[in-house]
């Protein structure tokens, strides 16, 4: 493999897994069951709802558009949801489409990257299957992260400004 296409794969994982994620994690964590559902208003979603989206666009992007597994998914079912499962299952069920997601990833060789597939109707490239779920995934975080701003009205920490103004990216804990 490509040591540019080799790099993708590898940022793809680590994004997902070691960015990504966990502020998933501790968002929810700082939110708690009983804002996990709320919405300001009815043309909005809740924290619970983005979980459950999120966890149907990795398996349906990745695990079965990329790695090929079968996917039988009910998007309008993941915005419809007004309540239901709590913090854990939903963040038990994203964690493990993650991590299915990580090794499909870890399995993509250099030739196949340019293979066409039709996910959700889409004609794209294995790799714009990739990019599209990280991109997705990192729209949908930001509103998790708005989300929780505004019900705790806290800094959620996962920026560091270092000298002259340099962003450090990533979060730890």
């Amino acid at each position: 493999m490509h040591e540019a296409e080799q790099l993708f794969l590898d940022q793809s994982r680590q994004l997902l897994l070691q960015d990504y994620l966990p502020k998933v994690e501790h968002c929810v964590s700082m939110l708690g069951d009983d804002a996990l559902w709320w919405r300001p208003n009815e043309n909005t979603n809740a924290v619970g709802n983005l979980l459950l989206h999120l966890t149907g666009n990795v398996r349906q992007w990745i695990l079965h558009g990329v790695g090929g597994a079968s996917c039988t998914r009910h998007r309008a079912s993941e915005f419809n949801a007004t309540g239901g499962a709590d913090a854990q299952a939903l963040l038990h069920g994203l964690r493990s489409t993650c991590a299915q997601a990580g090794a499909v990833l870890s399995e993509v060789d250099a030739a196949s990257l340019t293979e066409r597939r039709v996910i959700q109707g889409v004609e794209v490239s294995v790799l714009g299957a990739i990019y599209h779920a990280l991109e997705h995934f990192s729209g949908h975080l930001g509103q998790i992260l708005y989300i929780t701003k505004l019900r705790t009205g806290k800094d959620l920490r996962f920026w560091v400004i270092g000298e002259e103004g340099a962003i450090e990216r990533g979060w730890r804990s």
